[in-house]
């Protein structure tokens, strides 16, 4: 029997020029998965999505609205050329849990058989120009806190919000010490300096808004709607939520595609658990790691959550 796979699935930002050509260059399947986004999203970008995953230009990639749905595609794209090479079909895999970063979720619940990709492609395209759009009408931006625990970044945020009267919150708990604070333009500012005098260091990203804070409502509400229209079927394995890093419908007292409609649309404006959603995986889901294309920032994050547990990177066939 095939050793059990966990899939880790990459979030926005791990986004490069050429990602998963290798892939769509050497694999039939693969470069299906292109051709069927390029046919679903037509010109809505500008131009055919495969022509800015491959050839850029690299600032239209690093666009909020393409680099969601790029992201996703590329990723899908990897799994299929990796399921072809063992002699496997999405039906059959051996598949243990499936997790992904943000973004990453729809992929890994598309992995999981719980939406088919078309599907996925639609709600991600939607998110992308969503979470742009309320970037724009609400300005905020994201700032990395190194060496905080989750009461450090919060007394972080607290003092920001107090001084500047901004929201500002805990985004992303990426890995031990590293946690990412979102909102308001001024508190995240405010936040370097307040940072400094508890002997942390704090990071302004380069992001095009104050995602997964308060500043995110308006995109939530659109997501929601596309998510009530959205058909969700029961996965073939376990899927984990960003929301509450355990697995969707667990102990929640939901359907598994209410618990997917409920936290997907909590996700834009709440924490993304992900270092507590790979603990939740490394003690309940045993087999083989493997991080999906583009990159190898998750097998990164791995390293610092537990480094028991080994990601193999597939960023290119092996």
């Amino acid at each position: 029997m095939s050793t059990p796979m966990v899939i880790l699935c990459p979030g926005q930002g791990a986004q490069a020029l050429g990602m998963s050509r290798a892939w769509a260059d050497t694999c039939a399947e693969s470069k299906a998965v292109f051709d069927e986004a390029d046919a679903i999203l037509g010109d809505r970008l500008g131009t055919r999505l495969s022509t800015i995953c491959f050839d850029g230009p690299a600032d239209r990639l690093n666009q909020t609205d393409v680099s969601q749905p790029a992201i996703y595609t590329a990723s899908i794209a990897c799994w299929r050329g990796m399921l072809t090479r063992r002699g496997m079909t999405a039906g059959d895999a051996p598949l243990a849990a499936t997790l992904g970063l943000s973004l990453g979720e729809y992929t890994a619940l598309c992995v999981a058989g719980a939406i088919d990709f078309a599907a996925g492609l639609e709600l991600v395209t939607l998110r992308g120009r969503a979470m742009q759009d309320a970037a724009v009408a609400n300005p905020g931006s994201m700032v990395a806190i190194i060496g905080a625990d989750e009461t450090q970044a919060q007394a972080v945020c607290d003092k920001a919000a107090w001084q500047t009267g901004e929201p500002i919150v805990c985004a992303n708990f990426n890995a031990p010490g590293q946690i990412v604070i979102s909102g308001g333009k001024k508190a995240c500012e405010a936040s370097a300096a307040i940072a400094a005098e508890m002997n942390l260091r704090a990071t302004p990203l380069v992001v095009a808004g104050a995602f997964h804070s308060p500043l995110m409502k308006p995109a939530a509400d659109r997501l929601a709607e596309a998510l009530a229209r959205t058909t969700i079927k029961e996965p073939r394995c376990t899927v984990v939520s960003n929301v509450t890093a355990r697995t969707h419908a667990a102990g929640d007292g939901l359907s598994f595609a209410d618990s997917v409609r409920k936290r997907l649309f909590e996700q834009l404006t709440s924490s993304v658990r992900w270092s507590q959603s790979c603990e939740w995986a490394a003690a309940n889901a045993k087999g083989e790691y493997h991080e999906l294309a583009p990159g190898r920032t998750l097998a990164g994050l791995m390293r610092r959550i537990d480094k028991l547990i080994k990601v193999n990177s597939n960023e290119e066939p092996g």
